[in-house]
């Protein structure tokens, strides 16, 4: 289990420090229940608490979560990140299901390790095995359910994925020793609220900087799929047969985001959370991240400008391929236009929707099958989206984070139209990898000159080592750095020209075989 230093975590409690809130928690052995740093309730004698490092390892333990902290809401944990990045990923699976009705044989297989190898890795960083966290991720969605929306019972126990509604009982009167109806908050309905929305909290460790997430999303949002306005996110979503949209807005003061989901099916929820949570980057700890980048002169200022930046990520990892491939050597508003055309022209439209959000991206099938060039797409462009789709049409896997860095960006490097920095930023963007890097992206490599010129990508790359491994939020925070003018000014040397407008990347990609 994770080394916990007993009088560390003792003295951050007590403090109810809000910055180890999730890091670990708290098992009272005189009241039986498991609370948060910053529970509100009186702080225990030292001798009755047990740390540990996840809510699954306090109900393995047989603890179950107190009502006033509520754990179902504490932030993610991120620290195995770049050390073990075969928990996260196999925890990304698990939350969007894949231990509901398939083995943890499976699942291991799924991320490429045997069973055994994941259950050691589990029991070492989350101090519980993969079917105590999916079991207790089922327990925290159910009670977030029952706390913040009105569904009905039946409904909340298909949504959390239990097989029944006998068994969501059973299951949650043995752990909060009550029926689930009394741990319904009453709340009072709201006459003019959306009947058919759902409003659940996505927490996050702060701080987080959303200017800079909606700055980014923003001028990269397709047309007829995303809108980014002032304050809020939107998109259309697709979930296995069931569509919708979502909408996510920030808090003022609160460690939360607020996301509307609208979709009609209740047992796509836990998976849309999911991809929200991936999307915005929800589980990083910006702490950790932070304090080990600023250690970089180059990185402190723009660090210290934005607190709490974020990766942002994509609600689907096929889009976001595509929106890579058609960002290659052209503008990030020549992308956005002719993403827009490829929803408008293939992809489903949704009837009854709001106008300019009423498109779905295109599937693989669609794309596979799409005469590209009738859009204005170069050719090679056009034949290279092509066999992307096609691929991904064969192998729904094929843009899953199965797999380390380096293997990934080979994979993806021999498809056609794919170079190192298209791998690099699907790898950073749709793997969620916080150690990928596009080392030859001339944004990157603007905001990294210094008065004696601009590096070259492996002198940048060289740089970049100390960096590790959340090398992409450096990327992140040297992207956002372009705009600012008091540090673009102190970069630039004598006579050097002024700030281009942004590109996806201005590095040509090899040339590949039949092109």
């Amino acid at each position: 289990m994770m080394d916990l230093d007993r009088d560390a975590c003792y003295r951050a409690m007590a403090a109810r420090d809000p910055r180890f809130d999730g890091r670990f928690f708290t098992c009272v052995t005189s009241t039986g229940v498991f609370c948060r740093t910053i529970c509100p309730a009186r702080t225990p004698k030292r001798e009755n608490c047990i740390f540990v490092p996840s809510a699954a390892a306090a109900h393995a333990a047989g603890f179950r979560p107190c009502l006033r902290c509520r754990p179902e809401i504490a932030p993610g944990l991120g620290s195995w990140r770049g050390t073990a990045n075969t928990v996260s990923r196999a925890l990304a699976l698990i939350n969007e299901g894949a231990l509901d009705e398939a083995s943890v044989e499976h699942l291991a297989e799924r991320v490429g390790v045997g069973a055994r190898h994941l259950r050691r890795l589990f029991e070492e960083h989350l101090g519980a095995a993969p079917v105590v966290v999916a079991q207790t991720h089922r327990i925290l969605f159910a009670k977030m359910l029952l706390s913040e929306t009105q569904l009905p019972m039946a409904e909340i126990a298909l949504a959390s994925g239990f097989g029944s509604i006998r068994r969501f009982n059973s299951v949650m009167r043995r752990t909060y020793s009550r029926p689930p109806r009394e741990l319904r908050r009453a709340r009072s309905k709201d006459p003019a609220a959306d009947a058919a929305a759902i409003t659940l909290r996505l927490p996050f460790r702060q701080p987080y900087h959303w200017p800079a997430m909606l700055g980014f999303l923003g001028p990269r949002a397709i047309p007829g799929v995303e809108l980014v306005e002032p304050g809020r996110y939107r998109r259309t979503i697709s979930v296995g047969d069931a569509v919708g949209t979502v909408e996510v807005t920030p808090v003022p003061g609160a460690a939360y985001l607020r996301a509307t989901i609208r979709i009609p099916a209740v047992t796509a929820l836990g998976r849309v959370v999911g991809r929200l949570r991936r999307l915005f980057d929800l589980d990083a700890d910006p702490a950790a991240i932070e304090g080990h980048l600023a250690s970089d002169p180059l990185l402190a200022q723009a660090i210290a400008a934005r607190p709490g930046l974020r990766v942002p990520g994509a609600w689907d990892n096929f889009e976001l391929a595509i929106r890579a491939m058609l960002g290659q050597q052209v503008s990030v508003a020549a992308a956005t236009t002719l993403a827009g055309r490829l929803a408008a022209a293939y992809g489903e439209r949704i009837p009854g929707a709001p106008a300019g959000l009423d498109r779905l991206f295109p599937t693989p099938e669609a794309l596979a099958a799409a005469d590209l060039a009738a859009i204005g797409m170069p050719g090679a462009r056009a034949r290279a989206i092509a066999a992307l789709a096609a691929a991904m049409a064969a192998d729904r896997e094929l843009l899953r984070p199965f797999e380390t860095l380096d293997a990934t960006v080979e994979k993806l490097s021999r498809l056609p139209g794919i170079g190192p920095w298209t791998a690099q930023y699907i790898a950073l963007r749709a793997l969620r990898e916080p150690d990928a890097f596009p080392a030859s992206d001339l944004g990157l490599l603007r905001a990294a000159a210094t008065e004696a010129g601009r590096p070259s990508p492996a002198s940048l790359l060289a740089r970049a080592e100390a960096w590790r491994p959340w090398r992409a939020y450096a990327a992140l925070h040297l992207w956002m750095s372009e705009g600012d003018v008091p540090l673009a000014a102190a970069k630039r040397r004598p006579g050097a020209a002024r700030h281009r407008p942004a590109r996806e990347t201005e590095v040509a990609e090899p040339a590949r075989a039949g092109e």
